[in-house]
């Protein structure tokens, strides 16, 4: 039938319409074709493959904002693997894979808005990374769990699984190297991310203390490399001093945050950083306020980032619409607009 079917559409594309000797097109089925058999077993390859697959969704998300629906469907591919049968050491690579794979999925949905998509992500890789024994995807699933219901409106047991996290980052082999530069330790980067995010914990729950305490030591732990793909702890801090009001220090950790992106690939993390400065100049009164404001509402919407639209925009408004004058409430009420987009 498909094969008919697809004679009738070289007519087609040949003539405009269907050909006579070539045949009728044909009305197809409505159901997709059903699951592709698996392996009989699984080898190195099939390991590389989910590793490829799930770098290339990192560099997407990276440059273009995060695609759940994709993320998710690979994830369903993946898993499946886990039920083939294979020797000790790939099958234990494989489950590291798939837990790195989860990670990713889980980040998407959390980028995109949605909390429960995130969090059964992040509880797969956990248990993944669990079975394997792999320390850092235990760690690193607890700490993007937290930092997501930390967000999420509950700091008290988001600020609680990444404590739970940085615990687990201690038992982290110094020699993994991975997601940090050459030389620097994952299990650093990993402490230090869960304090930097404690910080925003501990802030929401009024322990300002607290949260300077938290984000000086993860400055003191690690600080990013120009090679390193992730990791931002000046722009925690240039929320946290934007929140307290603190102008003159915000713009300091905000500089520095747009200054750590630039001439890297990594188009999400430099849209944020540009939000936070243009909502330090806006608060501050700069004449360039308006301009840096424009250019990064700009940025967003062509990011697909339901996180950077609601979580970093929203201060961002509630300071247009405190600066006097008709241009800021054009911005104000374009950045309404940008945020009301799912």
């Amino acid at each position: 039938m498909l094969r008919r079917h697809l004679l009738a559409l070289g007519g087609v594309t040949l003539a405009g319409q269907p050909v006579k000797h070539l045949g009728e097109l044909l009305e197809l089925p409505s159901a997709a074709p059903g699951p592709v058999p698996l392996p009989s077993r699984i080898f190195q390859v099939h390991v590389v493959k989910v590793r490829d697959l799930t770098q290339r969704l990192r560099d997407l998300s990276r440059a273009h904002g995060s695609d759940p629906e994709v993320s998710s469907a690979a994830v369903v591919w993946a898993q499946r693997l886990l039920g083939v049968p294979g020797a000790e050491p790939v099958t234990r690579a494989l489950q590291v894979a798939v837990a790195e794979l989860q990670v990713h999925a889980g980040w998407a949905g959390f980028d995109a808005g949605l909390y429960e998509r995130a969090m059964y992500h992040y509880a797969r890789a956990s248990e993944l990374a669990t079975q394997a024994g792999d320390a850092y995807l235990q760690a690193l699933a607890l700490g993007c769990a937290g930092l997501a219901t930390v967000e999420h409106g509950h700091p008290g047991d988001g600020l609680r699984m990444l404590q739970c996290a940085q615990v687990k980052a201690w038992d982290i082999p110094t020699g993994d190297k991975r997601t940090v530069e050459v030389g620097v330790s994952t299990r650093a980067a990993v402490e230090a991310c869960g304090l930097a995010d404690s910080a925003t914990a501990l802030e929401l729950l009024g322990e300002r203390e607290a949260a300077d305490r938290a984000l000086g030591k993860s400055r003191q732990l690690w600080t990013p490399g120009r090679t390193d793909p992730s990791g931002d702890l000046d722009q925690v801090g240039a929320r946290l001093q934007l929140a307290r009001g603190r102008l003159d220090t915000a713009e300091q950790y905000a500089t520095a945050s747009v200054r750590r992106w630039e001439g890297i690939s990594n188009q999400r993390s430099r849209t944020n950083a540009d939000i936070s400065l243009a909502t330090v100049h806006v608060r501050a009164g700069e004449r360039d306020g308006l301009q840096l404001a424009h250019s990064a509402i700009t940025k967003v919407t062509k990011l697909s980032s339901v996180r950077a639209r609601q979580q970093y925009l929203a201060p961002l408004t509630v300071a247009l619409e405190a600066r006097p004058g008709s241009d800021a409430k054009q911005l104000a009420q374009m950045t309404r607009q940008v945020i009301a987009i799912t």
